[in-house]
């Protein structure tokens, strides 16, 4: 076991450490959970538009009118169709802090310069159309919220670093000292500006002459597609786990981390479920952002819960009692910082067995639930990571119990995974405490 922990904190902790350390992975992340309050709120709007109860429609139209379910949506749109653009503006402010530059004007440029890499035409066609219109003068709403996620990201980063080399080599206007530091900070972005706006102006006008027309069409071919395919997979899915579990085994926020790079494909999976949700159509997609946060990690990375109801039940040793009683408050909001550092899971290769076993194991027998119908899909609604358990897995799956049922049975199974390695650590902390 000394072998192992020498190979954790030689080898794979510094690796690990300088991916956590990234700043372009942490702005990717800081940015994209800037989205995360609008969508929420959007998903409760959603939840009051499709209610399970019986009567429940009817009721709303005798009160509302008949319209009443499309003014809901009002709301959902709202937050979930300008995610792209919020995303654009979050990831900018927060890499321009990394560097130290006005993040605010970085964060209005790289929305500016999302809007000018964005086609102001789309092919329409309404109910009852025969044939696609094309509509200009406005920007198609798809290309706004999720579809244009990764576009955002893109020109997010690009923008800021152009920005700030701009900035580095002073090529700015300076005001004089006794000029307000607000209108200071906007002429010293005019220039850096002016930089970004050519250099996307020139490449839109050099992709518009190339069969993809569009930075959104190369993205989504060329990076989108292929992302999706894999972090839609059940092998992507396993492979993302195992690489949280690993940083997390190292003592870095292995979701966090990870989910800078996956979160854009899970949230855009999850829009697509929610459109076809409302839409009352066939749900697309088994893994989305809900699939990990619901029904995987239960209790927190590791699906921990299991472990702590392990040590609140059948602890010996005063140590894992005192531990699990606790852990199992954080534990029930899927909180698990007490347990991880407190066992502690982290360097302690007798608990990382399980610690890493269990997540996948989740994932498979999810994904198994899902795909063959035995449990509805996530519906689409962002259901918070600390929902508790029971509630967190029926509102996920748009009201349906079998969502709860399935929470249940992965915690029991969880249990099961975590309580012959938690014997034999109770064991020696019980000896421990015996003196022996």
């Amino acid at each position: 076991m000394s072998k192992v922990n020498d190979i954790l904190e030689n080898k794979v902790m510094p690796v690990a450490a300088k991916i956590a350390g990234q700043r372009h992975l942490q702005a990717l992340r800081d940015g994209i959970i800037l989205t995360m309050p609008l969508i929420i709120i959007g998903s409760l709007f959603l939840i009051l538009g499709n209610l399970p109860i019986t009567g429940y429609p009817e009721f709303m139209a005798r009160t509302f009118g008949d319209a009443w379910r499309t003014k809901l949506s009002y709301p959902v749109g709202a937050s979930f169709d300008i995610m792209a653009l919020i995303a654009a503006f979050g990831i900018a402010y927060r890499l321009a802090e990394k560097y130290k530059v006005d993040a605010l004007s970085a964060g209005a440029i790289s929305v500016a310069a999302f809007l000018l890499a964005t086609p102001y035409s789309f092919m329409f066609q309404g109910e009852g159309m025969k044939k696609a219109i094309e509509v200009s003068g406005g920007v198609p709403t798809a290309l706004l919220g999720s579809k244009g996620l990764f576009v955002a990201m893109i020109i997010a980063m690009v923008s800021t670093e152009i920005y700030r080399f701009v900035i580095k080599k002073n090529i700015i206007i300076k005001m004089p000292d006794g000029v307000p530091p607000a209108v200071s900070k906007s002429f010293v972005a005019l220039i850096p500006g002016f930089f970004v706006f050519l250099v996307v102006w020139l490449a839109r006008l050099l992709i518009e002459q190339t069969s993809f027309e569009s930075l959104h069409n190369i993205v989504g071919e060329l990076l989108q597609k292929p992302l999706g395919v894999l972090g839609g997979s059940l092998i992507g899915g396993i492979i993302a786990v195992i690489f949280i579990q690993l940083l997390w085994s190292c003592g870095l926020h292995g979701a966090a981390i990870v989910g800078g790079v996956m979160s854009p494909i899970w949230l855009t999976a999850m829009d697509q479920n929610r459109i076809a949700f409302e839409a009352h159509q066939e749900l697309p997609n088994v893994i989305t952002s809900q699939f990990f946060d619901i029904f995987v990690y239960l209790g927190g990375s590791g699906t921990t819960l299991g472990f702590v109801l392990a040590m609140l039940f059948f602890s010996k040793s005063q140590q894992s009692k005192q531990l699990g009683r606790l852990a199992i408050g954080p534990g029930i909001f899927n909180i698990n910082e007490p347990v991880v550092f407190g066992a502690p899971i982290v360097l302690n290769p007798l608990l990382l067995i399980p610690f890493i076993l269990t997540p996948i194991v989740m994932v498979i027998v999810t994904y198994v639930a899902m795909s063959t119908g035995i449990v509805p899909k996530p519906a689409g609604v962002a259901v918070p990571w600390t929902m508790i358990p029971i509630i967190g897995g029926y509102l996920a799956t748009g009201g349906k119990i079998a969502g709860a049922l399935l929470q249940i049975v992965n915690l029991v199974i969880a249990f099961l995974i975590y309580f012959p390695f938690f014997k034999a650590w109770d064991k020696q902390n019980y000896k421990m405490e015996q003196g022996s």
